[in-house]
């Protein structure tokens, strides 16, 4: 008779344990002390061992007392926060926006541990019901303020039929050794068309975590934007299904990794009925020893048909220390498809740095120029000229290394 050997437990893993155990979780308290964090050997996790990553885990947070100020400010947006797991009170919507808050946390049951530990710590959600189309933005500031902490929050948004909402989450907070766990659930009605961008500005300290769960309804239109530009470690997790027929997805991004940053972007994108069309283009910058990642799983499934999904990464490599690593992947159990992905990898080009040096651009300025363009694909379709203009501002931030 085989014997299972014990898993040996790290610091983090009997923290998070001792944790689960705290606020009752023992399902899942016992689950991590079986199997333990993910490690290179769980394929969604290869390229980002958690096991080895995640040193440590704060205490779990309590009441924040005060906020720090705003990581990235919109003009003209409506403004709600989460601090430290907890909804904050809420000014007057505009009309057709209902929030509420519900108990627990919103994420579909899956076999992985941020979805898990996020439903084992989430005390309460954020509701959001957009009932028809809403003009201005809708921001949602989730901070982790105070001494280092572990939080856990998340968000339920349901975009009525017909109706059309730009959505923007950013993530921030104090400048302390944070774990954030953050879950969103955004279901989108007939025909409702959805822009939704993530934007991680956590400090350095800080270890970032972020699942996004999207259902897509027959017509509906999604647009997403996921970037890093924070936390020493990040992982943010992209689940979409396709429901409904002629849905399409934009799935976009941009992994912007410093010196000691490991930030992953992993997606799984499920087309589960026929004549749904999506495009998935993640851009991957690093410089310094840095290591930026991507996986993405494109899954069409047997009765959908006509379905047309094409996947593409693109790393640019600021210094030869940087790692870039990607795994694109298809799954496809239809016979009547048109599916592609590919993964590109290269430095600054230098004929086109030669040509702008030589009309007297400095060096520097004609590698930001190129680099902008680069990443022009992913923020150029953001219509709002206020939010676009903030985006932009925080690729510049980074490429001044602010």
């Amino acid at each position: 008779m085989a014997q299972t050997m014990p898993v040996r437990l790290g610091p983090a893993e009997d923290s998070l344990i001792a944790q689960l155990k705290s606020v009752g979780a023992s399902a899942e308290a016992e689950r991590m002390t079986v199997a333990g964090l993910p490690t290179r050997r769980v394929e969604s996790y290869h390229y980002t061992d958690l096991k080895t990553l995640l040193k440590a885990v704060p205490p779990l947070a309590e009441a924040a007392n005060q906020a720090s100020a705003p990581a990235l400010r919109v003009a003209g947006a409506y403004q709600l926060m989460i601090a430290n797991g907890v909804v904050q009170p809420a000014t007057t919507a505009p009309a057709g926006v209902i929030v509420g808050k519900a108990a627990g946390g919103v994420l579909s049951t899956r076999d992985d541990v941020l979805v898990h530990l996020n439903g084992a710590f989430a005390k309460e959600s954020l509701t959001l019901t957009l009932e028809n189309s809403v003009d201005p933005v809708i921001q949602i500031d989730r901070r982790t303020e105070g001494a280092a902490a572990h939080v856990a929050d998340s968000m339920k948004v349901f975009v009525a039929d017909n109706a059309s909402a730009v959505i923007l989450e950013t993530f921030s907070g104090s400048d302390a050794a944070h774990i954030g766990n953050h879950a969103t659930y955004l279901a989108l009605g007939k025909n409702a068309v959805v822009t939704h961008i993530t934007v991680d500005l956590s400090a350095r300290a800080v270890t970032h975590f972020a699942t996004n769960e999207y259902q897509l309804a027959e017509g509906a239109k999604l647009r997403t934007v996921t970037i890093h530009a924070g936390a020493a470690l990040s992982r943010s997790q992209v689940f979409a299904r396709f429901a409904g027929e002629g849905a399409h997805g934009d799935f976009t991004g941009l992994n912007l990794v410093a010196d000691g940053q490991h930030n992953d972007i992993t997606i799984d994108i499920r087309h589960g009925a026929a004549h749904t069309t999506s495009q998935e283009m993640y851009k991957q910058i690093a410089r310094g020893r840095s290591k930026a990642v991507f996986q993405g799983k494109i899954v069409v499934e047997r009765d959908a048909q006509k379905v047309d999904a094409k996947m593409m990464m693109q790393g640019l490599m600021l210094s030869d220390e940087a790692e870039i690593l990607s795994k694109p992947e298809l799954e496809i159990y239809a016979d009547d498809v048109v599916c592609g992905h590919g993964s590109t990898c290269g430095e600054l080009d230098e004929t086109s740095m030669f040509y702008l040096m030589s009309r007297g651009i400095p060096k520097k300025e004609a590698e930001t120029m190129l680099v902008r363009g680069f990443i022009a694909e992913v923020l150029d379709p953001i219509e709002d000229a206020a939010l676009n203009e903030a985006l932009n501002g925080i690729v510049d931030g980074w490429l001044l290394g602010a």
